[in-house]
């Protein structure tokens, strides 16, 4: 797997070679580059189109989901941070999460390829109880699910199993350890939330490229199980 990806992020991209006119060059003026994306090979050659997934990162508030998409995606990712105010005082527990100031109030979006047939487009679903009603739009076409979980709260998870569990989305449960956190073995988490044997339980970073990679992998490979046609 290693071989395939790298914990390195979009910042290593190539840059443009500047471009100096005429002028500026006779000034001794300085050009800049804007950083441009790496372009991948099937974006060269229209005969490699590979296979667009999309996959829905869900959880309760302040677990993870943005972190997630941002550490893995190889394009910006698109955000819709908002500052958190006294007016959520009464809805938003920050007691695990005291630090957090933004929260995410309609999708996160990015995109990894994991090989050059295979594309995985990235929603992550904002965790308040207030904005559940944008899930149905956010997993429709989804192949499958990743479910994050905050060992201090695991409570928390509960809506969103209960969700895809209904709806009978493949997915698999992340456990995305903080700093400072118990750190529990899979089976611990599987028998906490009643989990199926056959659902996957992750361990993870989500702060770590390659920590979610291999997350995303299990789950492709669990979907594929689940519905192969």
């Amino acid at each position: 797997m290693d071989s395939v990806v790298s914990d390195s992020t979009v910042s290593d991209s190539p840059v443009a070679a500047p471009a100096v006119s005429g002028a500026a060059a006779s000034l001794g003026v300085p050009a800049f580059a804007e950083p441009v994306e790496a372009m991948q090979p099937w974006q060269t050659d229209r005969t490699r189109a590979p296979i667009a997934t999309k996959i829905v990162v869900a959880g309760g508030f302040g677990v993870g989901k943005t972190t997630l998409v941002t550490a893995v995606s190889e394009i910006t990712p698109l955000q819709t941070e908002a500052l958190m105010t006294e007016a959520s005082a009464e809805t938003d527990d920050l007691t695990a999460t005291p630090g957090k100031l933004t929260t995410t109030v309609a999708m996160d979006f990015g995109r990894i390829t994991l090989d050059d047939d295979l594309v995985l487009y990235l929603f992550g679903t904002p965790g308040q109880q207030r904005f559940w009603f944008m899930w149905d739009d956010l997993v429709r076409g989804a192949i499958g699910a990743v479910v994050m979980a905050d060992t201090r709260r695991l409570k928390d998870c509960f809506p969103a199993l209960d969700y895809f569990e209904s709806c009978g989305l493949p997915y698999v449960v992340a456990v995305n350890h903080f700093d400072g956190s118990e750190r529990f073995e899979p089976d611990d988490v599987r028998d906490a939330l009643t989990i199926p044997p056959h659902i996957p339980v992750m361990i993870m970073d989500a702060r770590r490229r390659i920590s979610v990679i291999e997350t995303l992998l299990a789950l492709v490979a669990h979907a594929l199980e689940e519905t192969p046609e």
